[in-house]
Formats: C-alpha cells, structure tokens, sequence
C-alpha cells in the first residue's frame, strides 16, 4: 500500500513561535527580521513596461480622438468670431456672425421647419414605436419575420432612402402617384410641392426612424415583471389600466433615451433633406444642420455657418440637459412604510 504524502500544515499567525527562527544578533539594529528586503517607494521596472505598453495601444486612438474631435471643434469655435470664406485670410470680427443670424430671416425659416419636424416625427416615432412593439410582444405566427421587417428599413442609409423614395414620389412618372390615379385621385406634387414636403419627409423618416423604437421598446417590454401584471389582472385591472398603471411605468427610463436619442436626431437632419429636396421647394424644407452646410460650403462664408453650428450645438445641450432633468425628477426613490418612525 503506497504512502500518503504528510499533510502540509501552515504556522499560525495569531501563535507566537517556540524559539527564534532568526538566531541573527544584529537583527535589532536593522530594524526587521534578517533578510527582509527594504520597501521600495519607485515604481518596479515591470510595472513602467506595462504602463508603456498600454500607452502604446491607446495612443493613436487619443490621436485620433484629439485630430476628428477636439481640435474640429475648438477651431470652429474660433471660426465662428471671424469672416472667412475658406480662400482668402480670415479677419476677426467677433459677435458679429451671431448678431446677423438673429437678423436673418432664411435662418428663422430653417430654425422653423427643424421645429416642425421634430415636434411630428418625435412623438410620432415614438407613439408607433409604442404601438408596434405591444403587438409584437405577444406569442403571434411568424413574429420573428415581422419583427425583422419592421426594422430593416432602419439599417437603410438615409442616402439610399431618398433616392428610392425620390423615384417612388416622383409627381409624373413615380408609382405613388400611379396609384392614386387608380383610387380616383388627383396626382400630388409630394416633395415639389411647399406645402407638403416637409410632412413628406417625415414620413420617409417615420418609415426608417421607427423600427429602431420598435427594438428598444420591445426589449424594455421584455423585462417587464410578470408578477405586476399577473397582480394587478387579480385586482380587477383592464388592459388599460394595466397599459397606464403598470407599463408606461416600466418603461419611463427607456422612454426618456428614446426622447433624447429621437430629439437629437431629428435636430441634426441633413442627409435626407440633401438627398431628396436639397431645402426646396422655395426653402420648405431648409433645415439648420442644410442651411449650415449652405452657409459654409455653397455661399463659401464658413464663419457664419460656424456661428450657426454653434447654435444647434447650444440648444442641443439645453435639450439634453432639460431631459435629463426632467427624468431625474421623476423618477424618485419611494419611501419605505414606517422608515421615519
């Protein structure tokens, strides 16, 4: 029969030794036990290797970041006090370019219609999304091919979008008006007409912008607790009730993202509006982020594009800011019963 090996015991830090293990007279003086390294206050050279090393991965995307990001801004900044048309030496001017936007009736249009289309497809795009994702939350046929086509025209660039859409309105020869021919209706003009372009245009974006609430609000509804709603059906409530009561509650922090996310994006609008109407018919559809854009690379006055950029950035802050407020009052901890007591 082999021998088991002896168990391998470990001294007791709280038992004081028997004998001396250090039998060293000179241990006193040294201040320590014989043999007991020095603590060392510098960094080990294992330690600064590492630190460089990961220097090394991080630094071109600091590059990077500090190149696309931070210097573009700082100098817009700068840009946006002096007159400059991206040719000739630029002179400073100082508040100059902001005094003329709130003098500039073409900037009030553009301020106007970027108001307008964000207080439709905002609220829109949510209230559909809402809509969609309680249908596809329950066990139906073939929910997994409707879900997905729901949210594949939100992976289609907006480019794309515009020049299928471009075809589809066109007033002579696109199909919609083909179809209305067929029910009996007169053709319309959709995006060369002024009065209808921008509500077009929001509902282009409608179309791509709701599939991506759909997801979000879908997953949201996910996680909501079986054992509220089961509670409140054994309290007598309806399916309203339990919607207003039970739901929408659940929902609040995800409704919030989705309010910011859906604001910001229909604040900075450009490639749709580039695409399909280029801010025409007579400037129904110029929106901030296009007349930007105008300002800075077709009329070649770059400082006052600048000026205007900043604008949009400043309200973009307010309104995140503003949201992020709001959220944070209402959702509030609840008090314990009998906590003050």
């Amino acid at each position: 029969m082999p021998r088991l090996p002896a168990p391998l015991t470990l001294p007791d830090p709280d038992r004081a030794p028997d004998h001396d293990p250090d039998p060293d007279p000179d241990r006193g003086r040294r201040g320590g036990p014989a043999g007991a390294r020095p603590l060392r206050t510098g960094r080990s050279p294992l330690r600064r290797g590492e630190s460089a090393t990961a220097w090394a991965f991080i630094t071109p995307a600091v590059l990077i970041i500090l190149g696309l990001s931070v210097v573009p801004v700082l100098w817009s900044f700068l840009l946006s006090f002096q007159a400059d048309d991206l040719v000739t030496p630029s002179r400073w001017v100082g508040l100059d370019n902001y005094r003329a936007l709130r003098q500039d009736p073409h900037f009030g249009e553009a301020v106007r219609n970027t108001l307008v289309y964000t207080a439709l497809y905002v609220p829109l795009s949510i209230g559909l999304g809402l809509a969609l994702a309680l249908v596809l939350n329950r066990r139906i046929r073939l929910v997994g091919l409707y879900r997905t086509l729901i949210f594949v025209p939100f992976v289609i660039s907006a480019t794309a979008q515009g020049v299928l859409f471009s075809f589809i309105l066109d007033p002579e020869f696109g199909a919609a008006n083909s179809v209305l021919h067929q029910l009996g209706i007169s053709p319309q003009g959709f995006l060369s007409d002024p009065g209808q372009a921008l509500f077009v245009l929001v509902a282009i974006s409608l179309w791509s912008g709701t599939g991506f609430c759909v997801v979000v609000l879908l997953a949201a509804l996910q996680d909501v607790q079986p054992s509220l709603i089961e509670a409140a059906r054994l309290d007598g409530a309806g399916p309203w009730h339990l919607l207003r009561h039970v739901t929408l509650p659940a929902l609040t922090p995800v409704s919030v993202f989705l309010l910011v996310w859906q604001t910001i994006n229909a604040l900075q609008v450009f490639d749709l509006v580039y695409v399909t109407t280029k801010g025409g018919p007579l400037g129904s559809t110029t929106v901030i982020v296009y007349f930007i854009w105008e300002q800075a690379f077709k009329n070649f006055t770059a400082g006052y594009g600048a000026a205007a950029a900043y604008v949009l950035a400043v309200a973009l802050g307010v309104v995140t800011v503003g949201l992020r407020l709001v959220r944070s009052r209402s959702v509030r901890p609840v008090p314990l019963e009998g906590a003050g007591k």
